[in-house]
């Protein structure tokens, strides 16, 4: 581990200190991007090439020879963010995903994310305790169990980016499964950490009581699911009710409930990620006032935050350990088992009592076991918490997830293709946003008056001009979706889509309307 080498390169007395860092921060975040962008073009994860991107950053210091280890004020700062920026993650996500669409695959998605995650975690820790001996690094059983607990979780960063960025259609209602799964399937994976961290640095000498341990874990997956569901059903009424008239802060509004979910559910002793996936799940899948407005800013700030997490992620990996032949052996050989033994034999266990599942799918869903930024926060849980050689977990970790990431997350099309299960995923030719910003000019808004009515009342006998259509009527709080027989009244407001907006203005002004607006 290290850092520190910035004292060489800037000193922190110097005036500019701040901005040079905003400086390098932001040529960061612009390299990364494109690397993204490069990423979808060669079929590489985009999130490898942020991880990478940080960790070169990270180890720049060596060229002065200088890298210190990270004092524990920098591992706790750094998990704070990366709590933060895997509970916005999560809230995306849930909101992101239909429940129509994983209502179907409700079940085996649960079990997935519980008894896929014990068996993943059982079975590699098991081969690290059998194989380090052979690779010069004895490692204890229960290090060798918080080593696979850290990895045993797929990451819902790296599989909603993938799928989603590459737009992947499954068959078998595969892709909600997957989504599914790696959202909810955290709180299995950290309480597992939190107990074997527990044993770890001080529950070896068998007094841990496991009554409480399994009341523990109960009691955090049902508040996480009860409070967060609770939660989410506030934020639709909240939002839906209250009125602003900055629209900008609803998206602000949406990212207070959705930390509020995770902060309030964590200090009732619940699971905060748990709570603030269903959350967005429950808002997601609600009528919501400016939907919109909310979700494209989320998607936005997400997509920041993700390429934040894996830059920070990646400067503290110290390059010189990933070169230690115990250290690189056994990541390798755990990277191997991990993703060619334990997580298909958890599937197949999962996935037994469900005959619609074909071997196929099965074999697909064992391959999509993504790691990504998840299990290097764990390991930064156990850093914080004083567990014996974290160094080694740390790197070990680390390299198993570049492994994933490499291995999987470039094949995830190809697979897909390769097994059959590929399809077209079906995309609209129109999007809001996009059909908005293409013909917003071509909105006005008008009030409905006296003499606009002096023909008739319904919408067919006012005199508009060609190729001007009637959009909506807004009514009092009621919205219509008007053809030539809905009936208007005055006041009534219609909002009005045409090609020539200066011939309709002169045409509203000729029947007495006062109230034209041009909608932005």
């Amino acid at each position: 581990m290290h850092k520190n080498y910035e004292q060489r390169l800037f000193n922190v007395d110097n005036v500019y200190f701040m901005e040079v860092w905003l400086f390098i921060f932001s040529i960061l975040i612009f390299v990364a991007v494109l690397s993204g962008k490069v990423s979808y073009r060669y079929g590489t994860p985009a999130l490898l090439l942020f991880l990478l991107v940080g960790m070169t950053w990270g180890n720049i210091g060596y060229i002065w020879g200088e890298i210190q280890h990270a004092s524990e004020a920098t591992y706790h700062k750094a998990n704070i963010f990366a709590t933060i920026a895997l509970a916005i993650i999560l809230f995306s996500g849930g909101i992101g995903t239909k429940f129509s669409s994983i209502k179907p695959v409700l079940f085996p998605g649960v079990l997935m994310a519980t008894l896929g995650v014990l068996v993943t975690a059982l079975l590699s820790g098991i081969f690290i305790f059998f194989i380090t001996p052979h690779m010069g690094h004895s490692t204890p059983l229960v290090i060798a169990l918080l080593i696979a607990a850290c990895m045993a979780s797929t990451d819902s960063a790296s599989v909603f980016s993938i799928l989603r960025t590459k737009k992947q259609g499954l068959k078998d209602g595969l892709r909600p499964m997957l989504e599914l799964e790696s959202g909810s399937n955290d709180p299995m994976a950290y309480l597992m950490v939190v107990m074997i961290t527990a044993i770890a640095t001080g529950g070896a000498d068998g007094s841990i009581d496991w009554y409480d341990i399994m009341m523990k874990f109960l009691t955090q997956m049902i508040f996480g699911a009860v409070f967060g569901f609770v939660i989410g059903r506030l934020a639709v009424r909240f939002i839906n009710n209250v009125s602003m008239n900055n629209e900008s802060l609803y998206s602000v509004l949406l990212v207070a409930f959705g930390i509020f979910s995770y902060a309030f559910t964590a200090l009732i002793q619940g699971n905060g990620y748990l709570a603030i996936y269903i959350t967005g799940l429950v808002i997601g899948n609600a009528k919501l006032n400016h939907k919109i407005t909310m979700t494209t800013f989320l998607d936005s700030f997400m997509w920041l935050l993700q390429i934040a997490l894996f830059i920070v992620l990646g400067t503290f990996v110290d390059i010189k350990e990933i070169f230690k032949p115990e250290v690189y052996c056994t990541a390798l050989a755990t990277a191997a088992f991990s993703i060619f033994v334990a997580r298909p034999v958890a599937t197949l266990l999962s996935l037994a009592p469900f005959r619609n599942f074909s071997f196929k799918s099965r074999l697909y869903t064992s391959w999509v076991g993504l790691r990504g930024a998840v299990p290097i926060v764990f390991v930064f849980y156990t850093i914080e918490n004083g567990v014996e050689d974290t160094t080694f977990i740390f790197t070990v970790v680390f390299i198993c997830t570049l492994c994933s990431l490499i291995v999987q997350g470039t094949t995830v099309s190809s697979m897909a293709d390769w097994l059959k299960l590929s399809e077209k995923e079906p995309e609209s030719t129109f999007s809001i946003t996009t059909l908005s910003d293409a013909i917003r000019s071509g909105f006005t808004e008008i009030e409905v008056n006296e003499k606009l009515l002096l023909n008739g009342d319904t919408l067919a006998s006012i005199s508009l001009p060609k190729n001007t259509l009637a959009f909506v009527v807004s009514r009092y709080d009621e919205y219509i979706v008007p053809n030539g027989t809905t009936k208007l009244q005055v006041g009534d407001k219609l909002l009005l889509v045409s090609n020539n907006t200066t011939e309709l203005r002169e045409k509203a002004r000729e029947l007495g309307v006062e109230n034209i607006f041009n909608v932005e």
